[in-house]
């Protein structure tokens, strides 16, 4: 890690993943007209063909994006990679080309402030000829800044018009980019009509801009988030309007109502609690009225049922919020899990641990219990110094769902109540047992049985049970890792048994998997005292795989 950059090869590894990693070593020497500002790192990489490539250092970590075909799918790719290596390779040169770019920077906003009116004008003219994008941005605020309502409009809808940037219909990744940036314009726009004292004509602009980019969502590749933040840009903007021109309360309402209820409502976070200054008495009666009318048309209407729970939380009604959720429980408990915490921030504990019962007691087999609800319950039987029934939940999941997590949570639950040795774990182990099945090879998955007899430390048990059957390959190995020291013999059958199926086959993962397991066996035969049956076994095992040089390699490389 350098100090003058926030990141290192190993991030760059990690972002790109091992195999991009290795490839862009093989171009460092095809960057070129590498540039190095405060925050980004732009660069040229010569490859199948010239693409262009930005490196961007955030608060968060490092952001790549690179024109490639690869990249355009939003990977970190190879030519990323180069380009962080080659800044890598000069990073003490970094600082004092972030001076240059600063001070360059500097230079420019002096001799602009330097220049005079007409000079300035013929400068932008210049480049609003030679940029269509620029010009049809400044033709924009022009009209934000004039009395022309109509040519706003159209230059805003216009902005938002994805068919420049699709291709058969579909905005791609390389191209939504740049869409964003363009789009991002309409919201500038509308926030100089609201600063300008047109705050009435920015809240029905900002509608309609919202509605088309809406519209248009689903035909954009927005891997990067850049859409659904100029969505929200827009939403703020239209917020940022209705606060200062203070619409009919009642037409606002039916505008957020209609856009919360549509299909269009998941490109904004939008939230009514945040127009309570707007909306007032009347709009939020409105607003009740007809979200009320929506659940009843059809109450299981998730965005109908999720706009009257925002307006019962504004208005605090605990009671009618249940009765909300209460006519279309979940049959995993979750909406039950809901319903009690609702209570419980209430300050009501004795019906949230009610409500907590009911929904393990309702939730369908198939469905539940929710793993969250059961922890909610076990906590408030913990808190009221009820240890037994919080084994008794725990008693009841295992019986439904017999995994090792499920076992765990019995064990913790079951010493704390000082009932774990006899019978709770012999009984929770024949659970495990019950739904368990012997396996007759190594391919088939293993059980929670051996794992929870693995997790108890009762390695004899263990060895019992996947001598049964009851084991696959990774529990074999680790019940051999775990039990070598005092049980060798066993230990080594079964990383011999493990070696087997590896010899015949290929790839560094491989390779790396059998050395381990060959260093184990070794350390069998030492604690048996047999270490020249080892090395004539690893004699004859070197002369089969002799042509696997990477293997021989890593082999030389541990002694074996």
């Amino acid at each position: 890690m350098s100090n003058a950059l926030g990141f290192g090869r190993d991030d760059l590894r990690r972002l790109a993943g091992s195999r991009s990693f290795e490839r862009g070593l093989g171009y460092l020497s095809c960057v070129s007209a590498l540039e190095i500002a405060e925050s980004t790192i732009t660069a040229t990489v010569d490859g199948t063909d010239v693409y262009e490539v930005e490196l961007t250092e955030h608060e968060n970590g490092l952001t790549g994006w690179c024109d490639c075909p690869y990249g355009q799918e939003g990977n970190f790719c190879k030519h990323c990679v180069a380009v962080g290596l080659t800044v890598l390779q000069q990073s003490e040169s970094v600082p004092k080309h972030r001076a240059a770019a600063a001070s360059r920077g500097r230079q420019l906003a002096t001799w602009l402030e330097t220049r005079g009116r007409d000079e300035l004008l013929a400068l932008v003219k210049d480049h609003i000829a030679a940029d269509r994008d620029l010009r049809r941005r400044l033709e924009l605020r022009a009209s934000a800044a004039c009395d022309d309502p109509g040519a706003v409009r159209e230059r805003i809808l216009a902005l938002l018009d994805t068919r420049p940037f699709a291709h058969y219909g579909y905005v791609e990744y390389a191209d939504a980019r740049a869409y964003g940036l363009q789009a991002a314009e309409a919201v500038s726009a509308l926030r100089t009509l609201t600063e300008s004292g047109r705050a009435t004509e920015a809240v029905g602009l900002a509608r309609s801009a919202i509605e088309a980019l809406a519209r248009t969502y689903g035909e954009i590749d927005d891997s990067n988030g850049i859409i659904v933040d100029v969505a929200n840009s827009l939403a703020a903007a239209h917020l940022e309007a209705c606060l200062v021109a203070q619409p009919d309360p009642a037409q606002t309402a039916d505008w957020l109502v209609d856009h919360l209820l549509s299909d269009l409502s998941h490109t904004t976070d939008i939230l009514m609690s945040q127009y309570t200054d707007v909306l007032k008495a009347t709009g939020l009666t409105r607003a009740h009225e007809r979200a009320a009318a929506a659940v009843r048309e059809n109450p299981k209407d998730w965005a109908a049922k999720d706009l009257m729970d925002q307006l019962l939380r504004m208005e605090g009604s605990v009671d009618a919020l249940i009765a909300l959720h209460a006519t279309d429980l979940a049959p995993s408990g979750a909406t039950h899990l809901l319903i009690a915490q609702e209570l419980e921030r209430a300050a009501r504990p004795t019906e949230a641990l009610e409500w907590a019962e009911r929904g393990l007691r309702e939730a369908e087999p198939d469905h539940g219990p929710d793993p969250h609800l059961v922890d909610f319950a076990c906590e408030r039987f913990i808190r009221a110094g009820r240890p037994a029934d919080v084994v008794r939940i725990r008693r009841e999941v295992l019986l439904h769902r017999r995994s090792l997590t499920a076992y765990q949570h019995l064990r913790t639950a079951a010493r704390a109540a000082g009932r774990w040795d006899e019978p709770e774990r012999t009984q929770a182990l024949d659970a495990l047992r019950a739904d368990a099945r012997p396996r007759k090879s190594l391919g088939h998955p293993g059980s929670a049985l051996v794992d929870a007899l693995l997790d108890d430390g009762d390695h004899d048990a263990a060895w019992d049970a996947a001598t049964e059957g009851y084991a696959d390959g990774s529990q074999w190995l680790t019940l051999a890792d775990r039990s070598r020291d005092h049980r060798p013999v066993d230990a080594l059958a079964v990383y011999l048994r493990l070696i087997g199926p590896l010899l015949t086959r290929t790839g560094d993962a491989t390779y790396e998997h059998l050395t381990e397991l060959l260093l184990s066996a070794r350390s069998c035969h030492r604690a048996l005292g047999t270490e020249d049956a080892f090395t004539t076994y690893m004699t004859t095992l070197r002369a089969d795989q002799k042509r696997k040089r990477k293997l021989m390699a890593m082999l030389d490389q541990h002694g074996l």
